[in-house]
């Protein structure tokens, strides 16, 4: 089954690119397009797409409110952020909105393609475009930790260690390394925290971890 993609960007010479890029892979359908983040929305709304490559700086409604939009539905979109700015800016903002992954429009487009396809599926972009320090520095601004959900006493031993890695920004395989573990038992124990703590996706993790205080900004341990 093909990822279908929607297109969200003020700028029709972007979107053009975008489209020729991402329909050059066989796997991949570009089903609409959209020049603000109403009409995103809207679009999205109706044709319901696998997932949409959504711009931040956009008329009548910005991209990450845009994003606030679709994922507060559930439905199953996937929003992957892309922009022109830098990180330290949106990164934070775009991912409590709901975003599955930010990339920068200058990527290469191996790894735009890589991203949409990681993204489709279900997993979240947290490395190489959002890293651990740009996480940690809005950590940083953020208020003081809320205290931990009570589904957190829900996790087992080792799920609390594979959230605090994870949350570190580490990948499976890095998990794995560190936990002497396979990868897939790596996977089993994520999909299991997720679905305890009732989150969406990796991204949303690292979110409660910061912000519950499981984790704290500037600690490598």
């Amino acid at each position: 089954m093909s990822t279908r993609v929607l297109i969200a960007d003020d700028q029709a010479l972007v979107r053009a690119g975008f489209r020729k890029l991402l329909e050059s892979e066989p796997d991949i359908e570009v089903v609409g397009e959209a020049g603000d983040g109403r009409e995103a929305v809207d679009q999205a709304r109706r044709i319901r797409p696998t997932l949409v490559l959504m711009d931040i700086r956009m008329p009548r409604l910005d991209g990450i409110e845009a994003t606030r939009r679709l994922t507060a539905n559930r439905d199953g979109t996937r929003v992957l952020i892309l922009t022109t700015f830098g990180l330290d800016q949106y990164v934070y903002e775009a991912l409590c909105a709901g975003a599955s992954g930010f990339m920068l429009k200058d990527a290469p487009p191996e790894e735009l393609i890589a991203a949409v396809q990681i993204v489709a599926r279900g997993d979240a972009l947290i490395a190489p475009a959002v890293t651990r320090s740009v996480i940690e520095e809005f950590v940083r601004r953020s208020p003081a930790p809320s205290p931990p959900p009570p589904t957190l006493q829900e996790l087992t031993e080792r799920e609390r260690e594979v959230l605090q890695l994870l949350a570190r920004g580490l990948s499976n395989a890095e998990i794995a390394e560190r936990l002497v573990i396979s990868n897939g038992t790596v996977k089993t124990h994520v999909a299991h925290l997720l679905s305890k703590l009732n989150l969406r996706d990796r991204v949303q993790a690292v979110i409660l971890a910061y912000e519950s205080g499981i984790i704290t900004a500037g600690r490598n341990d």
